[in-house]
């Protein structure tokens, strides 16, 4: 078989998505991280899926890829990676409230969310984030598709704008690696990317 054509058009519609993301969104959810990571707020962040290993891998690259070249650390906590946790919230309320669930009774006025959403509708998601909302928190989405309402309710939305759930966890991965070399280069003087 020739699956030529196929991989160009994926890496064309992928470029092509990618040039349209939203610079100053980014510039945004860069500096309400770094204003968190200057008042030691806690980082909360979570998704379903595949979104859930997104949410995972942004906890390791900042706790440990950016976070081990500072004094001064990020404080994320992934509310996936408890699975007793996450499958006993489930179990005794409902699949609804297991990141909801996690933040009560636990967020500051300095904390913020990232919720990861490629639909931007999923319930569990929007409960654990209208949750923040209520406490003055800030949101930072991350979704694909329309948005869905996760876009309407986030502080700052980075949204990829396209009907396809593969290209827009690429882009949610990037996002990640993308923050971290800006803060790499800005916080830490590591040059990671090379002419």
């Amino acid at each position: 078989m020739d699956y030529r054509g196929e991989i160009k058009d994926y890496i064309r519609l992928e470029i092509e998505i990618l040039e349209k993301m939203d610079i100053e969104a980014i510039n945004d959810a860069l500096n309400l991280l770094h204003d968190t990571l200057q008042k030691e707020g806690n980082i909360y962040i979570f998704g379903n899926g595949g979104s859930s290993l997104t949410a995972s891998h942004f906890q390791n690259d900042f706790n440990k890829g950016i976070s081990e070249n500072m004094v001064k650390k990020f404080r994320f906590q992934c509310l996936n990676d408890n699975i007793a946790t996450v499958m006993a919230i489930a179990n005794d309320f409902s699949f609804e409230e297991v990141f909801r669930y996690q933040l009560t009774g636990r967020m500051k006025p300095d904390d913020i969310v990232i919720a990861i959403s490629g639909s931007g509708n999923s319930r569990n998601v929007l409960n654990a984030v209208k949750y923040a909302k209520e406490q003055d928190c800030k949101v930072i989405g991350l979704t694909g598709y329309d948005g869905g309402a996760l876009k309407e309710l986030s502080d700052i939305s980075l949204h990829v704008p396209v009907n396809s759930m593969q290209i827009t966890e690429d882009l949610h991965m990037m996002l990640d690696h993308l923050m971290m070399s800006v803060f790499n280069k800005t916080l830490c003087g590591i040059q990671h990317v090379r002419p």
